[in-house]
């Protein structure tokens, strides 16, 4: 029996794997923040927004250039003037409740200020969206326990076992405290006034 390792003495879960996993469902909770308007002006609130260029769909920044020359306006620069219909089109059906106002190739979108009403549907939807970041980081980490469990049922010790559990829960519990938290800082942008 000398001089045999069980491949359970060697485990070593690749934190890392699920670390880089779970940044990227932060990244992504990022994102769909971004594109939730709040009362102020930002070039990130057209980044969903797709125009069909071409033949294809394409992110708005790459048929124009998009500005924010004050807190209550954005500006899409279009480069090609046979696009700018479609632009104007594209930003009118996003969804994002915004009147866009046409200067020749400028296309320039006044920015409202927000409902008590508006404030809170969107204070909902920052909360969907952290909820299904909450779902993808427990789905993380329940591949995470997949994996320690099978090493266990290959030989791993217990003490080992309750290390890795430990090691994945803990990653876990921080990463679901980031999203409160994002979610947290979205919601007091939503409500300020």
């Amino acid at each position: 029996m000398q001089g045999q390792t069980t491949m359970a003495d060697d485990f070593e879960l690749d934190t890392d794997d699920l670390k880089r996993r779970m940044d990227g469902t932060m990244s992504n909770l990022r994102t769909e923040f971004a594109s939730l308007r709040t009362g102020r002006a930002s070039a990130s609130m057209l980044e969903p927004v797709m125009v069909e260029a071409y033949g294809q769909m394409t992110p708005i920044n790459q048929v124009g250039t998009v500005n924010v020359p004050e807190p209550r306006m954005v500006t899409v620069n279009v480069w090609d003037k046979s696009m700018v219909n479609k632009v104007e089109k594209a930003i009118r059906e996003s969804g994002l409740g915004i009147n866009p106002q046409m200067n020749g190739t400028i296309i320039m979108l006044p920015i409202p200020e927000l409902n008590e009403e508006r404030r809170r549907e969107l204070g909902k939807v920052a909360g969907q969206y952290a909820e299904h970041a909450r779902v993808s980081i427990r789905n993380i980490r329940r591949d995470g326990m997949d994996r320690v469990k099978k090493a266990k049922s290959d030989g791993m010790s217990e003490d080992d076992q309750k290390f890795w559990e430990t090691e994945v829960q803990e990653l876990t519990d921080a990463y679901i405290k980031k999203v409160d938290e994002a979610l947290e800082t979205k919601q007091e942008e939503i409500m300020q006034v």
